[in-house]
């Protein structure tokens, strides 16, 4: 049995409702064993809102899914049938594996983001902020820099008369009206 990794072109958003579907009908077909697993690479965000946390799953390839499966037509025909399938990866939509360097990138990335959650940063340097948290609660300033692996922000703010930067999280600061 020779099992490789395979991308699918989807429909752009329905990507885990196309997984589903192809698990279940791989389940009806009794196929579990050449179908796998079938993977949409995603990260839980959390994104700041009106002064609300909001989560939400963002897909890394919107429009692709990864499919660990053994080629054969019955597998291959019950793939390309399943509703929001557009085609396999590949030259003229003929499957073609993924290479094992970059199926252990992906699943690397998706590994090391997996249960984390990633703030969306709704900032760019110059704008407006409030700091909203911490020891400069109430200080008003602008973002100089943003560094979004940490999540962090570095904000210059006025402490008596002179400007000061200061670093802080995401969640400390909010958008100045």
């Amino acid at each position: 049995m020779a099992l490789k990794w395979y991308s699918l072109r989807a429909l752009s958003g329905k990507e885990k409702k196309i997984r589903d579907a192809i698990l279940h009908e791989a389940a009806l077909a009794n196929l579990q064993e050449i179908i796998v697993d079938v993977l949409v690479p995603s990260e839980n965000v959390v994104e700041m809102r009106g002064g609300k946390k909001y989560v939400r799953n963002k897909v890394f390839f919107p429009g692709y899914i990864m499919i660990q499966m053994e080629l054969t037509k019955v597998s291959r025909y019950l793939i390309e049938n399943t509703p929001g399938v557009m085609s396999f990866v590949g030259p003229k939509g003929e499957p073609t594996p993924l290479k094992e360097d970059e199926i252990r990138r992906i699943l690397g990335e998706v590994e090391e983001r997996d249960g984390k959650e990633i703030l969306g940063t709704p900032y760019a340097p110059g704008d407006p902020i409030k700091i909203i948290d911490g020891p400069f609660i109430d200080f008003s300033g602008f973002v100089k820099e943003i560094d979004e692996t940490k999540q962090k922000v570095k904000v210059e703010v006025s402490i008596f008369g002179r400007p000061t930067p200061v670093e802080l999280d995401y969640l400390q600061i909010e958008m100045e009206k």
